[in-house]
């Protein structure tokens, strides 16, 4: 209702009624004199009888113009929607067939936007005929390039939100995925543009029909009286100028429409926004819920998850700490299977729950079984949905509950997870919720299912401190009450310490050193950990000294060096360092170390 306050907002509206008004009431009002022939009265000029005049049969050209509203609005609506339609098929393809299969589908797109719209148009009516009928496919056909495009570059963005992740994670399906998350989140802008759409189709069917391709006789649009009165333009004028300035009115309706509708959106959402070593294989016990050996993941000749082997137990909690760039993200999304084209993952073992994760669709048992929660709860959370209805989702795909059984579900989840009225709650979008609460909700949303395993995506990263700590207290009267594993994946060995049993440490793309947690602070072996152990001050840490760095940078995953990733870096690198790479060995007390200096560690200890 604001939009009609504004100039903009209400020109739209007028115009907008006045053509929706007459394509409805013209034809019942003036069809008899529009159809009406006076042979005595032939290409008369302007007069209180006939406002604009008559034309060759000496019928009022006014009540023609009025009485072409319907069919020329009506089949330009009618070629929008056919391109709508087939534009949303096309520019859907990729996310419901995946890149590889709609890349093609995306080639001709992209071909097809090359080409004026008008030039299609001509083309397609060259092939569906001279009419109405081969008109409307025409213009619609010659429209859905533009519209797939848009909707390919919108729903590409969306597809890489994490909220998309969670959706799959919870074993969602590609065509739910799209109809449930993908679209409601890309229906703004489309909309806009099918509205704009509309008055560049109207255009366009007055042009064909201009030419003779388009309405044919006895029908009429504006386009072929624009055509008849052309040849009396020069005696005529007025005649010929009507169905002219009816086509201009109609296209301004819709464009403005079109703008009005952009502004509002806007207005009620101004911020949103438009070479591998091969690690040992981990010690594994009776057993194992989770097992990973040699787990690679590439882009083409770049490898930035090099040959990483670990295993959980049911009920442990492991830890994956590292800096940014390390690949700890990248080996939770292979684990979870979220790694798409053109990535590549490559295991020479990849178990959960004792199934084959490289063979096979496991969707379901991924989607129970499994549960993630990323590093920011607003871009995983869908904005657009209530987080109950997203929870309830998990119980509805997987188990086949009715959509009372799983709301209920979805609110207990949420009481769950500490969150005060939950009922209430599951009833707001994430926007109304805070970073704490939505961030609880999305652990809500890994149990829904009684997960066995939890990855945690740096869960508390974007939390203040004292929120942090009640997630990770969440985290940890979840894993009691669950008996899940949990796989904490962070850059702060400070809250991994907190949280988890076992560390493994990640630099350049592998694991470096797997060590328990009571050992980490001062009985790490690889320099790396030092480093990162030495980098976090603590409460007497002294003030007046600058705080520990790791010096240098990460290397690129482009051009790693032929040695130790680590030895550009490292205080104790040797010739051998910068010439060998070590592997990950298994040392007597059962951590395994990648470090040609791990033993000189425990001599400095000893003496």
């Amino acid at each position: 209702m604001a939009l009609l306050k504004k100039p903009l907002g209400v020109t739209a509206a007028v115009l907008l009624v006045l053509v929706l008004g007459l394509a409805l009431m013209a034809p019942l009002l003036w069809q008899e004199r529009a159809d009406a022939v006076h042979p005595t009265e032939i290409l008369q000029g302007p007069s209180a009888a006939h406002p604009v005049g008559t034309d060759l049969l000496g019928r009022d050209i006014l009540a023609r113009v009025l009485v072409a509203t319907r069919l020329s609005v009506g089949l330009a609506l009618l070629a929008t929607g056919i391109g709508v339609g087939v534009g949303l098929l096309l520019g859907t393809a990729p996310t419901l067939l995946g890149r590889r299969a709609g890349r093609w589908i995306t080639a001709v797109v992209n071909i097809a936007v090359a080409f004026p719209t008008l030039l299609l148009a001509l083309f397609f009516a060259v092939i569906f005929g001279v009419g109405a009928k081969g008109a409307v496919l025409a213009i619609g056909f010659a429209t859905a390039p533009a519209f797939a495009r848009l909707t390919q570059t919108m729903a590409a963005a969306v597809s890489g939100r994490d909220f998309i992740a969670a959706a799959r994670i919870a074993g969602v399906g590609r065509v739910r995925v799209l109809v449930r998350h993908v679209l409601p989140n890309i229906a703004e802008p489309l909309v806009v543009s099918a509205t704009m759409a509309a008055g560049s189709a109207l255009l366009a069917f007055a042009s064909l029909s201009f030419l003779g391709l388009g309405v044919q006789a006895p029908g009429y649009d504006w386009g072929r009286l624009l055509g008849e009165g052309l040849a009396q333009i020069y005696i005529h004028p007025a005649g010929a100028l009507a169905a002219g300035v009816a086509v201009v009115v109609a296209a301004m309706a819709f464009n403005l429409t079109g703008e009005a509708v952009a502004r509002g959106f806007a207005a009620m959402d101004p911020d949103k926004p438009r070479g591998v070593v091969a690690g040992t294989p981990a010690p594994v016990g009776e057993g194992s819920l989770l097992h990973v050996e040699n787990l690679r993941v590439s882009y083409g000749d770049v490898t930035p998850v090099r040959g990483v082997s670990l295993a959980l137990r049911p009920g442990e909690a492991v830890g994956i700490v590292g800096e940014s760039g390390s690949g700890k993200s990248l080996t939770a999304l292979a684990i979870a299977r979220l790694i798409e084209s053109p990535g590549r993952v490559d295991a020479d073992r990849l178990e959960f729950l004792g199934a084959d994760l490289r063979h096979g669709d496991h969707r379901e048992l991924l989607g129970t079984s499994l549960a993630m929660v990323f590093q920011d709860p607003m871009t995983s959370l869908n904005p657009t949905h209530k987080v109950g209805r997203q929870l309830a989702e998990v119980v509805r795909e997987h188990q086949g509950a009715d959509r009372r059984t799983a709301w209920r579900r979805a609110v207990d989840r949420l009481g769950a997870v500490r969150i005060p009225d939950a009922a209430r709650r599951a009833r707001q979008l994430p926007h109304e919720l805070s970073g704490g609460m939505r961030q609880r909700a999305m652990i809500g949303m890994g149990v829904m299912a009684s997960p066995r395993l939890i990855i945690a995506d740096e869960p508390t990263t974007a939390l203040d401190v004292t929120v942090q700590r009640r997630v990770l207290e969440l985290l940890a009267d979840v894993r009691a009450a669950e008996g899940a594993a949990l796989l904490f994946i962070s850059h702060d060995v400070t809250v991994v310490g907190q949280v988890c049993d076992r560390v493994l440490v990640m630099y350049a793309g592998r694991i470096v050193e797997d060590l328990p947690t009571a050992s980490l602070a001062r009985d790490a072996r690889h320099p790396y950990t030092r480093a990162l152990v030495a980098a976090v001050p603590s409460m007497t840490t002294d003030r007046d000294r600058p705080l520990a760095v790791i010096p240098g940078r990460p290397p690129d995953p482009h051009a790693l060096p032929a040695g130790c990733a680590y030895a550009p870096r490292c205080p104790r690198a040797t010739g051998r360092c910068r010439t060998e790479d070590p592997a990950l060995t298994v040392h007597e007390d059962g951590r395994r170390v990648a470090c040609w200096h791990a033993e000189a560690h425990l001599e400095g200890a000893a003496s």
